[in-house]
């Protein structure tokens, strides 16, 4: 049975904490459930991280729901969750529609979506048609060229406002709420006056879960990796370590080997040859 929303209420009841990591296609999100993850994110980071863009905005509805699948197919256990894309929640009619889908086609669980006071009337319109939703607040990917890439709510103005959102959104029917980039004091403060699970993402230790992205957590990319990430393995430079190896060996004709071909009779094969070159021609 999938982990549910009610599970995640509990979980935040007892001060137990949980993780949710991003998954993207089939194979990352069955290491994800046979890791214990118990909830698995759908993100339209694969803007970034899989199509190489600099940003998350060219990411679609199709691209989303399309993952989705792969990552539904691939777990039994996990809470699947669907971003909702840049444009894609603009209005109720536009949310429901793309919402729907996520549900219907995807078979998610649950979608994720990015505002605060804007997005309260599509948030409780959805859950008042039984999807559930999670909050995102803070620095928010789609609002990068407005917000900045830097930490949100610094100041009294910006801290007053986004408590203020987190409680409106929670109002609204949110089951959870991502914190990306807070201030730790601002998001331990939001955790605490809040019933629903805080999951935080450069937002300090204090909230009730974490969110990392997949390619931040397994080192898949060289170079320096966000503040809020922490690097549990370096599997980039082992895949690339691979990769290099199997090009050497199919130059030195290392590879493949006996033990990687099929054998054949040879008798079959001089019936073949005869068959179409003639007795004498091959």
């Amino acid at each position: 049975m999938r982990t549910t929303v009610f599970d995640l209420a509990k979980q935040k009841a007892e001060g137990r904490r949980f993780a949710m990591l991003t998954a993207y296609d089939f194979p990352s999100a069955r290491i994800a459930e046979a890791a214990g993850v118990p909830v698995v994110l759908v993100g339209d980071s694969m803007g970034n991280v899989v199509h190489g863009a600099p940003n998350t905005l060219g990411v679609t509805v199709d691209d989303i729901c399309r993952a989705c699948q792969s990552v539904v197919r691939a777990t039994e256990s996990a809470m699947v969750v669907a971003d909702m894309p840049f444009l894609s929640f603009v209005d109720e009619a536009t949310s429901i529609r793309n919402a729907g889908r996520f549900m219907t086609e995807g078979g998610v669980q649950a979608v994720k979506i990015e505002g605060g006071g804007s997005v309260v009337p599509v948030a409780r319109r959805l859950v008042e048609l039984g999807i559930p939703v999670m909050g995102h607040l803070g620095f928010t990917p789609q609002s990068a060229g407005v917000i900045g890439l830097k930490v949100q709510a610094k100041d009294a103005e910006g801290a007053r406002r986004l408590i203020e959102d987190a409680l409106a959104l929670q109002e609204a029917g949110c089951f959870s709420l991502v914190l990306e980039l807070v201030p730790a004091a601002l998001a331990a403060e939001v955790t605490r006056r809040l019933t629903i699970p805080t999951i935080g993402i450069g937002a300090g230790p204090d909230c009730d879960a974490q969110v990392q992205v997949w390619h931040d957590l397994l080192g898949l990319f060289d170079g320096r990796s966000p503040r809020h990430a922490k690097r549990y393995a370096e599997i980039g430079a082992l895949m690339k370590e691979a990769v290099a190896a199997y090009v050497a060996d199919v130059e030195s004709g290392a590879f493949p080997t006996e033990a990687q071909s099929s054998k054949m009779d040879s008798a079959t094969l001089d019936e073949a040859l005869g068959a179409v070159y003639g007795a004498g021609e091959r």
